[in-house]
């Protein structure tokens, strides 16, 4: 077949699997077959990229990353909704509704807790998506809903224009799995569902969001041209027709009892569901009345949100334990006396930290309300103090970790608590698989999964367990065999003649990043004398500081740290600086600072070249600075230059400097 006519055969097909997989939950091919599809049109794309449709699905994998978001000006307001707590209020709307339109008709929807979009198509086809912002100017942020697999990038029909409303979130799968890798690489959790999606479509990096498994529910029409609809019903049964994920409920109320009963409804099943909601939208059916009724300037008139309560409890906090988790920091739960809360049993609580048990002055056998924030995470937040009878006892942090035994720290001006251990069981994994990462010890064959199945087959402990690893045995492994197993053994010889700074970088310790450790393995030479370093001294070392001092030594002062380190040494592993000494050292001693776009250069690869001299990056401008290399559109670091009088080269003026 001619390759334009595959390339259009194949996205046609791919588009019509997505859709019945990921929109109707109802695939007809396997995933394999699915996937043999999708790598054969990335091939023929790119053979013949002028062939690739815009609505190909490859586009769903993430473009390249953008500066900044274009403003996007809504020629139809997207306005937020008048909200409603009590019954009273309900019925209030509806008494407001009849003054205006006779025997008005009802349709109640789920109100999705997530980030609101505008879609826009023409002639089928998806040409922006947007964010609300502030209802009349938004973001434009089309890469990144092109991601979202649920959303169409063709219509099943042509329609001349198409303007669409729908709210993005995440299930709370995914956003328990999101969580769980952020914590497992060190990064900030989300709060909630909504605060997770709302980070994951405005990433600037289109390939990140792809990976967050956003999904969209689309329940309004904003604009349409080609086309007559006159109430909701007859909107959402179009759109879903033309391929959309819509809120779909057939049902029409002639009553605002009616209407009611279903927010009750909808209530009394929310937490069954796999996603967030915060409430249900009573909404006028028919478009002419919804005209009648017209807006305010911030509301329209024809639709209210009822918002539920967080389902409150009280019980008694029966003990608190601490949980270590995978980057070592420890946290306070509370361990309940069984209470039921939105639909299931709660038996723990997170108390977040030893501040907030502080502040809110939580003691053990308090009696206490416990409700479920954003229906997902139960959490403590208020103390029945009037009911307490002496038996109350005050909880501290502990000074050493429950898993390991290894000295417990807090830095200044953290919340968090951390255990200090390298052997630690419940970091274990994530210690041993940072060990071996590329920019770590760079060894092959140990992805996350073959770690785990090694640990949990007791063939090591922890990474230097690997340079003594019986080959032999873990070969029978299932998925490993000799070919495997003799890969890792030539990957682990070659890691043992690794720069000492890779090494240092490998050790995982807080705050010490592979900049970080480079320093520390020029400046010591050695990891005995790294080891056995003042802590006062390492703080003068230019571009490190006390924090980072301090945790070099709070590392190694652990005996268990220092026994891995020394098993290391045994095996072989490299623990001395042998850089060249007739390395070209022009840069020693200067400092650059890096602002604005380069033309010929990506900022990291001229830090590396900078790096490579002797010298050192800074991400801020000081006195110290020795140069600010400036590219187009630099902004403060520039101007602060010149008042400070820090020396500003070009790009061209660089490129002399590295001849």
């Amino acid at each position: 077949m001619d390759p334009k006519d595959r390339i259009s055969e194949l996205t046609e097909l791919i588009n019509y699997h997505n859709y019945k997989y990921y929109v109707e939950d109802s695939p007809e091919i396997s995933d394999f077959e699915f996937d043999s599809m999708l790598r054969e049109l990335e091939s023929l794309e790119e053979k013949y990229p002028e062939y690739k449709k815009s609505n190909s699905p490859t586009t769903r994998v993430g473009g390249e990353p953008v500066s900044d978001f274009p403003e996007v000006t809504h020629t139809i307001p997207m306005q937020s909704l008048q909200k409603a707590f009590t019954k009273f209020e309900i019925f209030d709307f509806d008494r407001r509704v009849r003054e205006t339109v006779t025997n008005p008709e009802y349709v109640v929807e789920q109100k999705i807790d997530g980030l609101s979009v505008s879609l826009e198509y023409i002639n089928g086809e998806l040409v922006r998506g947007s964010t609300r912002g502030d209802g009349i100017t938004g973001e434009d942020i089309t890469e990144n809903v092109k991601t979202i697999r649920t959303i169409p990038l063709k219509l099943r029909e042509n329609i001349p224009y198409l303007e669409v409303r729908g709210e993005v979130f995440m299930s709370k799968d995914s956003f328990e799995k999101l969580n769980a890798l952020l914590e497992e690489t060190e990064q900030p959790l989300f709060a909630n569902p909504r605060n997770a999606a709302a980070g994951s479509l405005r990433q600037q990096d289109s390939k990140i969001t792809a990976k967050r498994h956003l999904d969209i529910f689309v329940f309004n029409i904003q604009q349409i041209q080609g086309k007559e609809i006159s109430t909701h019903i007859d909107g959402l049964r179009f759109l879903k027709k033309l391929g959309f994920k819509t809120i779909m409920d057939d049902r029409v109320f002639k009553t605002i009892d009616e209407a009611y009963d279903e927010i009750l409804r909808i209530g009394d099943e929310r937490d069954k569901l796999g996603f967030g909601i915060d409430g249900a939208v009573v909404k006028v059916n028919d478009f002419a009345s919804r005209e009648l009724l017209g807006s305010t300037s911030k509301f329209p008139k024809w639709a209210i949100a009822y918002k539920y309560p967080a389902e409150r409890q009280t019980t008694v906090i029966k003990d608190i334990k601490i949980q270590v988790g995978r980057t070592g920091v420890l946290t306070p739960l509370a361990i309940l006396e069984t209470v039921r809360i939105a639909g299931s049993n709660v038996s723990r609580a997170t108390l977040h930290n030893i501040d907030y048990i502080h502040e809110k002055d939580i003691r053990i056998n308090d009696t206490v309300v416990v409700e479920k924030a954003g229906d997902i995470i139960p959490a403590v937040v208020e103390v029945l103090k009037e009911d307490r009878s002496g038996d109350e006892q005050i909880f501290e942090m502990p000074k050493f970790c429950p898993e390991c035994g290894a000295e417990v720290v807090r830095e200044e001006g953290e919340a968090a608590y951390r255990c200090t251990g390298i052997n630690c069981p419940a970091q274990r994994l994530r210690n041993i698989i940072h060990f071996v990462s590329r920019n770590a010890m760079d060894i092959d064959g140990l992805g996350a999964s073959n770690v785990e199945k090694l640990v949990e087959n007791g063939f090591i402990e922890n990474a230097a367990d690997l340079y003594y690893l019986d080959f032999k045995k873990a070969a029978e492994l299932r998925g490993f065999g000799d070919k495997w197993a003799e890969n890792l053994r030539s990957s682990l010889e070659r890691s043992k003649s690794n720069p000492l700074y890779r090494l240092i970088f490998g050790l995982g310790i807080r705050h010490i990043g592979e900049k970080a450790a480079k320093t520390l393995a020029k400046e010591y030479k050695t990891i005995d004398a790294l080891m056995d370093a003042d802590v006062e001294k390492m703080a003068e070392i230019y571009d490190f500081g006390g924090i980072m001092a301090d945790s070099v030594s709070e590392f190694f002062k652990q005996p268990q740290n220092r026994e891995f380190v020394e098993r290391l040494k045994a095996a072989g592993v490299n623990c001395i600086d042998e850089a060249e000494t007739d390395t070209d050292m022009r840069f020693d001693g200067k400092t650059f600072v890096l602002t604005g776009t380069l033309e010929k250069y990506k900022r990291a690869d001229a830090a590396k070249i900078i790096e490579s001299f002797g010298g050192k990056t800074s991400s801020s401008v000081s006195k110290k600075t020795s140069y600010v290399l400036a590219g187009s559109e630099a902004g403060s670091k520039l101007e602060k230059a010149r008042n400070l009088g820090v020396t500003v080269i070009s790009e061209s003026e660089f490129e002399e400097m590295i001849k």
